[in-house]
């Protein structure tokens, strides 16, 4: 989406295993026709990466990077892993061990071996490399973590046995799931509808609070090198010439409606990611809580730097709200938001997972398309999402106008490509 500002349905990218077709233009692509240099380091998952498919690295099409570090993962699956290239090179010994309080989390490579740090270790090569000469750039750092298997470096995990019992436990109400989508009672017994994996009931208080740990721990890892990224774009003075966008793909349950990792489901700690752009001294400090999508980034980098948007694109730049004057922004720039979960892993079979959601200000309707039912929250009563009025008459008329909008809005991710050339 990200990079197509297109609608995974659109762009023909719906589910993991696939290859993104070849005629996709991304937002690289177009940089590269504009004279960017582009360059990646880590994931980039346009096509299938399962290594029985691909044994060296995933297929790319004409993509626009002229400098990729390919390093789906940080397992050694794959011959051309470059990570792990870089690991054989460095003589790295693997010192993964059990995290004592859960056999749910593990230590991970220390921070000088971490995915994390080469990831960022690249992107400040081709930052240093590119101060030497006058052509503009976009790096793409897009770092694996957090994500399971929960296995941060042990430096950094080990800062939260310090205050282990204050962990908060999961957002998860007993017996809450008994009205809710099927995929959901399914990956309460196990992730991903594998009951070895994360499954809810056999799971202590301290795993939970391990877990939790352990992906904040893999966050502060990726803080602290982002900070290194800034202090190099300060020192090759290039800082305020560089745009940040720092987001994410997708969040993580980490047991929250007594669910862990992510699938057909629609909750705010697996779809509400992070959205942070800087760039110093020209855009002011600010909160925007505005409803926006992931694809309005592609426009908005383009408008950002004057370059015309392919006809393809689907999102609305994020200008008219970066541009504010405000501290706090709250102008609406959507009236409600899309996501879609067409089949997109590979787990839920017979019937597989087909899920729509729309989310507005107040309310979100999620539609499970496989069993005609569905979930309807009311965010202003219940911010937590625990209690589902799908069923509920009160609920009837925000229900009915929830549909209609989730209706339009997949009417309005048809492709808008080819464009039309005459009148008849």
């Amino acid at each position: 989406c990200f990079l197509t500002g297109r609608y995974p349905r659109t762009c023909r990218a719906r589910q993991n295993g696939a290859d993104i077709p070849e005629d996709e233009i991304l937002l690289t692509k177009i940089l590269s026709e504009h004279g960017y240099i582009c360059g990646l380091s880590g994931k980039l998952h346009l096509s299938t990466c399962d290594p029985r498919v691909n044994k060296g690295l995933e297929r790319r099409i004409d993509d626009g990077y002229d400098d990729f570090h390919w390093s789906h993962d940080n397992t050694n699956l794959w011959i051309c892993n470059e990570y792990f290239q870089w690991l054989k090179e460095k003589k790295a010994i693997n010192p993964m061990k059990r995290f004592k309080k859960s056999r749910f989390v593990q230590y991970g490579w220390p921070e000088e071996y971490h995915q994390t740090t080469w990831c960022v270790e690249k992107a400040i090569n081709f930052i240093q490399q590119a101060s030497g000469f006058q052509e503009p750039w976009l790096f793409s750092i897009n770092i694996f973590d957090p994500h399971h298997s929960f296995d941060p470096p042990e430096s950094y995990l080990n800062r939260y046995l310090e205050f282990f019992d204050e962990i908060p436990f999961p957002n998860y109400l007993e017996g809450e799931l008994e009205n809710k989508t099927e995929w959901q009672k399914l990956d309460h017994n196990g992730a991903y509808g594998q009951t070895e994996r994360y499954n809810y009931n056999h799971m202590k208080h301290r795993d939970h609070k391990s877990i939790k740990a352990a992906y904040w721990a893999m966050c502060d890892l990726i803080d602290a090198q982002i900070g290194r990224l800034i202090n190099v774009l300060e020192e090759t003075n290039q800082l305020e010439d560089t745009i940040i966008i720092f987001m994410s793909d997708h969040g993580e349950m980490l047991g929250d409606h007594g669910i862990y990792l992510k699938g057909p489901y629609f909750y705010e700690p697996a779809i509400h990611v992070p959205l942070i752009i800087y760039w110093k001294n020209h855009f002011t400090s600010k909160t925007i809580k505005s409803l926006v999508e992931l694809i309005d980034l592609p426009q908005t980098i383009l408008d950002i730097l004057d370059i015309s948007h392919h006809p393809g694109m689907q999102g609305k730049s994020l200008m008219h709200l970066i541009s504010s004057d405000k501290k706090t922004v709250i102008e609406e720039h959507k009236k409600d938001i899309y996501c879609e979960y067409y089949n997109a892993m590979s787990w839920h079979k017979e019937p597989t997972a087909q899920a729509t959601m729309i989310r507005t200000k107040n309310y979100k309707l999620v539609l499970d398309h496989t069993r005609s039912y569905g979930e309807l929250y009311d965010l202003e009563k219940d911010p937590s999402e625990t209690y589902n009025f799908w069923n509920d008459e009160d609920y009837s008329t925000i229900k009915t106008d929830m549909l209609i909008r989730l209706a339009n809005r997949m009417a309005f991710t048809v492709d808008p490509l080819p464009l039309r050339k005459g009148n008849f």
